[in-house]
């Protein structure tokens, strides 16, 4: 492209170009006055090329002034530098531009923060001032792998035989899941439209309506705290749906996507070409959680029943176990020789975590098998033998043993799998790591009515013969549900859905809901169900969290153009905004306790 603003963009120039006279607009990177001669690197969505201009030119008083990041046009000649200035960090880096003359097209202020710089900076200045923050070279070339992650999957999709529709934003309110953002009605007064936690409903009745396979790069919106891997407010997600599948058709295409979209935009290594499948009970038990980190090769044992024995005299554990507690451990391999520090401060860390800390003991052998450390006298040869047996820990090892109720159990013995692994440099941080949970329970007992609730997406079809399921015990039910988890983040839940008006009755009053509740929160699902369905299931992997691990940051926020504060504030557009009484009256709100 060339215009009255540039022949090139700043990225462009080559040897080649030498000696052509040639026009580039950008905005004042950096400058270093040298005395007689000033330089200028020039900065555009592309990258950077060094422009240099001379004492003698009539712009060098006014350029020698200038504000960063001001935007300019420089007309000049492309020249080669010397060899021992050629900077093979740039592109353009082999040659430069003699400025002959300038304007300016854009004005700067000063800088509330400095943009040539990746350095940390307050967040509340970063996303007050995003437009200046995205300019930084780290977050800019974030947003750009985001807009080429999102064509590659889009792509991807259409190859795979997906077909892109887009689904309504203003809905019905669902009483599921987190809360939902309600948007009043001006022509439904007192009525209101929320906006779609996920496009789960419509995208069951794509289904219902004949079409075999959907897509697309969907918003979702919900009204829940922030946090490092979630957007309060608002994310995206790749929602897809499919008919006359099983679980293991919507596990190959996904497995397909993700492994191509991986590979082609980094150079780490997966771990897995075909992703393990783990049940969600193994997974609670093995890493104390339903998403594990693979790459963490430490493993959760359960040796409750070792407290039941007359030689284990560890008397607080055993008190606790007769109570109703269990004692989990996790085995380090060859760490006989780790200071006593090492453990102490993993105690230490435990206990600031709000548990009562972890015990510990290394394993010997002399003339028999022993336990070395605090805990290890309580401990008989047999005893450790048999903990041995159970973890398969050997000589040299040695075991970290927490003891509580099952919640508090596995969050401890999760954390401490993780800070453990950290601590030895077990995790290979150039690798991905993807896994499948499965057979994820139904329902679940809520921990403060003890009422039955489901315990994922209540739109799942049971697994086994639904004529000989026992619904008199749905603790025991398992659903045609999952989660594709990578390096210890979800990036998706998904389910095969129940297409059976009703078993979905029955299920949901399991759950305390009627028939009429149902008939008026889902109406449109319900009815369409009525009317022929077909077996169909899905996923939405979060778009923002792939590109998360793709540009190998820990925070959602550096991955998202415009994203809110903690406090789901957006400081720089000033939103949530107070809104005027005659819009208020419009929509038939009135404000209590307004100021």
């Amino acid at each position: 492209m060339s215009n009255k603003y540039r022949t090139h963009n700043c990225n462009e120039l080559r040897k080649d170009h030498v000696g052509n006279d040639v026009v580039l607009s950008g905005w004042v990177n950096k400058k270093r006055d040298h005395g007689n001669l000033l330089f200028i690197d020039l900065r555009d969505n592309y990258g950077i090329t060094q422009c240099i201009v001379e004492k003698e030119n009539s712009s060098f008083a006014e350029l020698e002034k200038i504000q960063l990041e001001t935007v300019i046009k420089i007309e000049g000649k492309v020249v080669d530098r010397s060899h021992e200035t050629i900077n093979k960090e740039i592109k353009s880096g082999e040659i430069e531009v003699t400025i002959k003359k300038f304007k300016v097209l854009g004005t700067c202020k000063e800088l509330p923060l400095p943009v040539f710089s990746d350095q940390e900076y307050a967040e509340e200045i970063r996303l007050k001032y995003r437009f200046l923050d995205l300019r930084r070279k780290k977050i800019h070339e974030n947003i750009i792998l985001r807009s080429k992650v999102i064509s590659f999957i889009r792509n991807e999709m259409n190859k795979l035989g997906f077909l892109e529709f887009q689904t309504p934003i203003l809905t019905s309110s669902s009483p599921e899941g987190a809360r939902d953002f309600l948007v009043p009605s001006r022509l439904n007064p007192g009525k209101f439209y929320a906006l779609p936690q996920a496009p789960q409903q419509f995208k069951q009745l794509i289904m219902v309506s004949g079409f075999d396979k959907y897509f697309q790069i969907a918003p979702c919106f919900r009204d829940e705290d922030a946090r490092a891997d979630r957007s309060p407010g608002e994310f995206y997600q790749l929602d897809l749906e499919m008919s006359f599948v099983e679980q293991k058709d919507v596990f190959d295409v996904v497995e397909k996507l993700l492994i191509r979209t991986f590979t082609n935009f980094s150079n780490k290594k997966l771990l897995f070409n075909k992703f393990p499948q783990i049940t969600y009970k193994d997974s609670m038990l093995k890493y104390g959680s339903d998403k594990p980190d693979l790459r963490n090769p430490l493993i959760i044992f359960d040796i409750t029943e070792v407290f039941s024995r007359k030689d284990v005299s560890f008397d607080i554990f055993k008190k606790l176990v007769q109570s109703g507690s269990n004692v989990r451990c996790i085995v380090t391999k060859n760490t006989k020789d780790k200071p006593r520090s090492f453990f102490d401060n993993i105690d230490k860390w435990a206990k600031e975590q709000g548990a009562s800390g972890l015990a510990y003991f290394t394993i010997e052998k002399e003339r028999e098998v022993s336990a070395k450390g605090p805990v290890g006298k309580f401990f008989s040869k047999e005893s450790l033998e048999e903990i041995m047996k159970k973890t398969g820990a050997k000589v040299g090892d040695s075991v970290f043993l927490a003891c509580s109720k099952l919640k508090d159990l596995e969050k401890i013995t999760s954390l401490a799998r993780d800070k453990i692994a950290r601590e030895l440099n077990l995790i290979d941080n150039d690798t991905f790591a993807f896994c499948w949970i499965v057979d994820y329970p139904m329902f679940e007992k809520d921990e403060i009515t003890n009422n039955i609730k489901f315990s994922h997406n209540p739109f799942s079809m049971p697994q086994g013969d639904i004529e000989k399921i026992n619904f008199s015990k749905p603790l025991d039910i398992l659903a045609y549900q999952y989660d594709i988890v990578c390096n210890g983040v979800e990036l998706s839940s998904g389910a095969i859905r129940n297409h059976v008006p009703e078993l979905m009755y029955k299920l949901f009053s399991i759950a305390g809901y009627t028939e009429k509740i149902i008939d008026e929160k889902f109406t449109g699902m319900i009815n369409a169900l009525s009317y022929g369905a077909p077996p169909h299931g899905g996923i939405a992997p979060g778009i923002d969290r792939i590109v998360m691990l793709l540009a190998n940051e820990k925070n959602i926020r550096e991955v998202t153009m415009f994203p809110m504060n903690q406090n789901a504030q957006d400081l720089m557009m000033n939103a949530p905004s107070d809104v005027s009484d005659k819009q208020l009256k419009e929509l038939n709100i009135s404000l209590k306790n307004k100021k």
